[in-house]
C-alpha cells in the first residue's frame, strides 16, 4: 500500500518530534551546574561535548534529510510499512543518542553533590597523574565517579560505546566505600593501569611471552597457563604497586576479604585472579619492586586471615605450582620490554626508585615539619607516601582521611585555578582587556 496523506502527516509529525525532543538536549556546559572546582578537566569536557554534539548533529541530520524524503515525489514509490521502517531505524538511533547523553550524564551530575563533586575533581587529578608516560603515549582524558559496587572498574577512552563511536575519555568507577581513606588509591590506579595496559599493549605483548613459556613449562604447565588468563587484571595490579606501593596491597587486601570459600575459590573463566593469591602476588611485586621486610609482613598477615589449609587437593596443589611459578612470573613482569617502550622494561620506565619505602618514609617525616612539600608533590607519590605512613602505623585512620579530604580538594581548586590561569593569559583574552 503506497502512503496516502494520513501516513505521511503522522510520520512527518513523529519525526519532527524527534527533532524536537533532540533540540532540548543540550551540551553538558550549559546545564548541569557545580562547583568550579567540581567542574570536569577541559579536555575531558571538550571531548565528552564533542563526542555527543558530532552523534545529535549526525541524526538531526538523518531526520531532517528523512522529512525531505516524504515530501519528494520518490517516497511516492514505497509502501507505507517501508516508510514506517525507515522512521523507525531513526527513532532507534535517537534512542541511543539518549543513551550515549545519560552514559555521561551520570558520571557529571554527581559533580553537582556536595563535597562529593569537589573530591572526584581531585580523583580525576591523581588518575591523570598515575596514567602519565608522556614519551610513551599521549594520555586520554579520564574521569571518575562513585558507585556502590565493591569493585572498582573503567570503560576505557578508544573503546566502543553503546551504540557505537569511540569513547572520548576513561571512565572510572570508583566504590563509594573507599571515600575518602587511602584504599581509594588502590581501587583507582588498578584502573587506570588498565587503561595504560591498552596504550601500550602491553596484555597482548606479555601473552605472547607467557605462551612461548609454556612449551617447557612440563608439570608445571597449568601454572603458566592460568598466569596468562589472569595477565590483563595482573598487569593492572602491578601498576598500582609500581604507582602508590604498599597502599595499593593494603587496599587489595581490603577489596578482596570476603568469606572464605570466595577467597579460594578458582573460576577459570573469571579474569581476576583468585584473591587469596592476587594478594600474595601484589606483596611479591612490591617486594621484587621495593625491597623491604614490610612485604612479608603483609603476606603473613594475609596468610593469618585465610590459612591455606583444609583445601580440596586439587587447590592445594594449584596453590603450590603457583607460588613455585611466582618469583619467575614477577621476574618476568619486571623485565618485560614491550614494543611500544622501544626497549626499555617498565620498572625503567615507572621511576621506581623514588618510592622505595625508606624514601616514603623519609618524605613523610620532611612533610610533617613542612606541609607545604606535600601540596607540591606529584599526587601519585602523595598517597604511596601516605600509604607507607599508614602501614608504618604512623598515621591514624581519622588523620589519612582528613589529610586526603584536604588534598583532594586543594587538587581539585589547582587545576580549576591553572586553566583559569591559562585562559586569562590567552591572547584573545589579553586583547579584550
Amino acid at each position: 500500500m503506497a502512503i496516502d496523506s494520513y501516513a505521511r502527516a503522522m510520520l512527518q509529525g513523529e519525526t519532527r518530534s524527534l527533532l524536537t525532543r533532540l533540540a532540548l538536549v543540550k551540551p553538558f556546559a550549559l546545564q548541569e551546574s557545580m562547583l568550579p572546582a567540581a567542574a570536569l578537566l577541559p579536555d575531558a569536557q571538550t571531548a565528552i561535548d564533542r563526542f555527543l554534539i558530532v552523534g545529535r548533529r549526525d541524526l538531526r541530520l538523518r531526520l531532517q534529510s528523512y522529512l525531505q524524503w516524504l515530501q519528494h515525489p520518490s517516497s511516492d514509490e514505497v509502501t507505507v510499512e517501508q516508510a514506517q521502517r525507515r522512521f523507525t531505524i531513526l527513532k532507534l538511533k535517537f534512542n541511543i543518542v539518549l543513551l550515549q547523553f545519560d552514559m555521561f550524564s551520570d558520571v557529571i551530575t554527581q559533580r553537582s553533590e556536595n563535597e562529593t563533586g569537589v573530591w572526584l575533581s581531585g580523583l580525576d587529578v591523581v588518575a591523570a597523574d598515575s596514567l602519565a608516560l608522556p614519551d610513551y603515549y599521549k594520555s586520554p582524558p579520564i574521569i571518575c565517579y562513585l558507585d556502590r559496587d565493591v569493585g572498582a572498574a573503567i570503560r576505557r577512552a578508544r573503546t566502543r560505546v553503546p551504540g557505537g563511536g569511540e569513547n572520548p575519555v576513561a571512565i572510572v568507577r570508583v566504590p563509594r566505600e573507599r571515600m575518602v581513606g587511602i584504599g581509594v588509591a588502590s581501587s583507582l590506579v588498578h584502573e587506570v593501569g588498565h587503561q595504560a595496559a591498552a596504550l601500550l599493549d602491553l596484555v597482548a605483548s606479555l601473552r605472547t611471552t607467557l605462551q612461548s613459556l609454556q612449551r617447557g613449562a612440563g608439570e608445571r604447565l597449568m601454572a603458566w597457563q592460568i598466569w596468562e588468563r589472569w595477565i590483563s587484571e595482573i598487569i593492572a595490579d602491578f601498576w598500582s604497586v609500581a604507582r602508590v606501593g604498599v597502599a595499593s596491597t593494603l587496599g587489595l587486601i581490603g577489596v578482596v576479604s570476603l568469606p572464605r570459600a570466595f577467597v579460594f575459590r578458582l573460576n577459570v573463566d573469571d579474569p581476576h585472579p583468585m584473591p587469596w593469591i592476587r594478594v600474595k602476588l601484589s606483596a611479591a611485586m612490591g617486594d621484587s619492586l621495593y625491597p623491604h621486610p614490610q612485604w612479608r609482613r603483609v603476606s603473613a598477615l594475609w596468610d593469618s586471615y585465610y590459612p591455606p589449609t583444609g583445601l580440596t587437593q586439587q587447590i592445594s596443589d594449584l596453590l603450590g605450582m603457583l607460588l613455585a611459578t611466582m618469583p619467575g612470573f614477577v621476574s618476568l613482569l619486571l623485565n618485560h620490554r614491550p614494543k611500544a617502550l622501544r626497549g626499555r622494561s617498565l620498572v625503567e620506565v615507572l621511576e621506581i626508585s623514588q618510592r622505595q619505602p625508606r624514601q616514603l618514609g623519609a618524605l613523610y617525616q620532611s612533610w610533617l615539619s613542612d606541609p607545604s612539600q606535600l601540596y607540591r608533590a606529584s599526587p601519585s607519590l602523595v598517597f604511596a607516601v601516605i600509604g607507607q605512613a599508614r602501614a608504618d602505623g604512623r598515621l591514624t585512620p581519622e588523620t589519612e582521611s582528613t589529610l586526603l579530604t584536604k588534598l583532594l580538594t586543594y587538587w581539585a581548586l589547582r587545576a580549576t585555578v591553572n586553566m583559569s590561569e591559562i585562559c586569562a593569559t590567552a591572547p584573545g583574552m589579553r586583547q579584550a582587556a
